[in-house]
């Protein structure tokens, strides 16, 4: 009977099946999603591996209130995607076909359409194998092995991971966290000075007899000093106000409200300060999105940013990036659990928590909480070429343009510290303006003596101040854009990806509708690109 069951058991388990494609995207993610529409669409056998078994990554994920920074440098495929959100919401019939404000399913309804009508062949639940995933002859990633032991081959592979897994296993360099300043002559680069923002405005004292819970115990290094630090993450939520679809903040397993204690006199000191309760927009940001929906970001000193809870995520395991995950659930639960039952909270600021829940029509397989962790910056590629701060405020052209950025540097909080007078603090935010400037296609580029068939448009070549402007998910969209184009012309040529014709590659992203040159007028956002761009199945 034993043998009989262990013979049936093993039937059901398909053997390892071996898949061969021109083009290989790793990562589901929206830069992920476009890079495999923009291979399939010139011509190209197209695989997209996703890890888990949603597409979009943040975009669908609840970031549903659009950085788009400068709206008209966005251009191609990624303004494609927002005027299909547009048509969704019938804006056109308003005279404003552009929609940047969506709801998570909205969003992954239309990517999951865009790949349906290009053809790309979708993988879910296909993860590269953590020990071994990637072969190489020589500079050449030939095969990756998923964690099923099913195999991909490619001529040319895209990683388009958060996490830049596939970058990782095939030997590319790269790094993480803060360089010091001196490394890239940036002023903003390394351990931050006091800043202004997200930041401690009255001052709470770090302990009593012991320090507070969320306080770290590390001794600030210098200002300008590198560091393995990683900016906070946390999860972009999606609320509703519209009572049949609120589901209340529950109690979380394992809630203890001391651990909110910082946040409570936080509270208690803005009251004494202001003379009023604090308005909810002030600790949670509250962008409201279609249909009684609201974006809900980091806001102020404490908030939704799990404040040193990323610093392992980079080089983590699979399983401690799972932990990690459920690590920021857990904290960010308790706090608006804490909100909104909590009675240090002022009344005023409870009544106004309560008025909102989680959707019950989201996130439906995951309990309505968002099934992406807000990953803004993990492993980043050291490349043929790295991207830092004079390229987002001085040296704004560039020869390989392949789209443009417009979002001002912006890394959220790294650690949260004693200062020399026993308060509490937050350091690393970062909030400086640029100016439009050119992306150049070498950042996606691997060293030659690395990898010569590989792709990097989300963990890409950048520093990190240069990473924290160009990490918007319109950004990635027209990274992935220029990869998909990329791999056709590498392909095509015989050749490797560093050495296809530049000028063919921005000649062809221009015909699609790329832009390269910042011009302040609504012309650019193309109310004639709508039926161009908007391509039927």
């Amino acid at each position: 009977m034993r043998a009989l069951i262990l013979a049936l058991a093993c039937s059901t388990l398909a053997p390892a099946a071996p898949h061969s494609f021109d083009v290989v995207v790793y990562g589901g993610t929206a830069g992920g999603v476009v890079a495999a529409v923009s291979a399939a669409r010139e011509g190209l056998k197209t695989a997209l591996l996703e890890p888990g078994q949603h597409v979009g990554g943040m975009v669908s994920g609840g970031l549903g209130w659009t950085d788009f920074g400068k709206k008209e440098v966005i251009g191609g495929y990624a303004l494609e995607f927002y005027l299909r959100v547009g048509k969704h919401y019938g804006l056109p019939r308003y005279g404003q076909p552009i929609g940047w404000m969506h709801e998570p399913h909205v969003a992954e309804d239309i990517f999951r359409e865009m790949l349906r009508e290009s053809g790309v062949e979708l993988f879910e639940h296909t993860r590269i194998r953590e020990r071994d995933g990637a072969r190489k002859s020589g500079t050449i990633v030939s095969e990756i092995t998923v964690e099923s032991g099913d195999t991909f081959t490619a001529k040319v592979f895209i990683d388009s991971s958060y996490e830049g897994d596939l970058m990782a296993r095939s030997g590319i360099t790269y790094t993480f966290g803060r360089e010091g300043s001196a490394q890239y002559g940036e002023t903003l680069a390394g351990v931050r000075d006091r800043t202004p923002l997200h930041q401690f405005l009255v001052d709470i004292p770090a302990s009593e007899d012991k320090l507070l819970p969320e306080i770290s115990t590390r001794k600030l290094p210098a200002p300008g000093t590198a560091d393995k630090a990683v900016q906070s993450y946390n999860y972009r939520m999606c609320f509703s106000e519209v009572p049949e679809n609120r589901v209340p903040f529950a109690k979380p397993a394992g809630y203890d409200p001391a651990r909110y204690t910082l946040f409570a006199r936080l509270l208690a000191a803005r009251v004494a300060k202001e003379g009023k309760a604090p308005i909810l927009n002030s600790v949670l940001k509250v962008d409201r999105i279609p249909n009684g929906k609201a974006d809900v970001n980091n806001q102020g000193a404490f908030s939704t940013d799990f404040i040193g809870g990323s610093w392992d995520y980079p080089d983590a395991t699979y399983a401690r990036r799972a932990e990690i995950w459920k690590e920021h659930q857990a904290y960010q639960q308790g706090l608006f659990y804490f909100l909104a039952t909590d009675p240090r909270v002022p009344e005023a600021l409870q009544r106004e928590m309560n008025l909102w829940g989680l959707c019950k029509d989201e996130f439906r397989d995951t309990g309505n909480w968002p099934n992406q962790l807000y990953v803004r910056e993990s492993r980043r590629m050291v490349g043929e070429y790295v991207m830092i701060q004079k390229d987002l405020q001085t040296d704004l052209t560039k020869a390989d343009p392949i789209g443009m950025g417009s979002y001002n540097s912006d890394s959220h909080n790294v650690e949260r510290i004693v200062d020399e007078k026993g308060f509490a603090r937050n350091e690393g935010d970062m909030q400086v303006g640029v100016k439009p400037y050119q992306i150049p296609y070498r950042i996606m580029l691997p060293k030659r003596a690395e990898a010569t068939n590989v792709l990097v448009p989300v963990a890409f070549s950048a520093s990190h101040v240069a990473y924290s402007s160009v990490r918007m998910e319109p950004q990635y969209m027209i990274l992935g854009q220029a990869a998909g184009l990329a791999a056709k012309l590498a392909i095509g040529g015989g050749t490797s990806v560093q050495e296809i014709p530049v000028t063919k590659l921005v000649d062809g992203l221009k015909k699609q509708g790329a832009v390269m040159e910042y011009v302040p007028s609504p012309q650019n956002l193309g109310i004639s690109l709508f039926d161009k761009l908007i391509r039927k199945p």
